[in-house]
């Protein structure tokens, strides 16, 4: 077998996660071809550096959902690599999909770490399902609220869906009055 080959194989078998941790990695191979245009998920399709499409959100929501995890909480170094997309993306053509799956992923990632059952990945990360629905009041720990406000903070681009996400979904409420400047630093970006 010659090295292209072999080289093309591992990176489709990398691109189709076994557990979390290579899911994590497969998404980091997205925002690679997100950052320099090039990559296997951008093959056959002409794709700009810095640039995030709709075929970018269908990768990684199909990682996210994949059979191997899909009744896995999603956890952190998944959602650390959602957030890299998030920042390598200076153009949006995706129709907001991937806002929606991040906002989702980062839900799913705090409920889970709170101690609370998630439902499917399938569910839970679908287009079709409001986030609300599963996740109406997600308490949670402070933990969890000051990773993501850390995660967060000093990004260059805000996202409003999981601003709106973390003041809505977690509640400001939550959180004791010292942890406010936390959370409001996240909509400061």
């Amino acid at each position: 077998m010659s090295a292209p080959s072999t080289k093309a194989t591992e990176l489709v078998a990398a691109l189709q996660p076994s557990c979390r941790k290579t899911a994590a990695h497969a998404l980091t191979i997205v925002r690679d071809g997100v950052i320099t245009g090039e990559g296997p998920t951008t093959k056959g399709r002409i794709h700009f550096s810095r640039a995030l499409d709709a075929d970018d959100a269908a990768w990684c929501a199909r990682i996210l959902t994949a059979s191997a995890v899909e009744h896995q909480p999603v956890c952190r170094a998944e959602v650390e690599a959602l957030l890299e997309i998030h920042d390598a993306a200076a153009e949006r053509t995706d129709g907001g999909r991937f806002d929606d799956l991040l906002a989702k992923a980062v839900a799913h990632h705090a409920a889970s770490e709170s101690g609370l059952t998630v439902p499917p990945r399938t569910v839970a990360l679908s287009p079709d399902t409001d986030i609300a629905s599963w996740a109406p009041a997600i308490k949670a720990d402070t933990e969890a609220l000051k990773w993501l406000a850390n995660q967060m903070r000093g990004k260059r681009r805000s996202n409003r869906t999981l601003m709106t996400m973390v003041a809505t979904i977690i509640g400001a409420a939550a959180l004791p009055l010292s942890q406010f400047p936390n959370v409001f630093d996240i909509g400061m970006m």
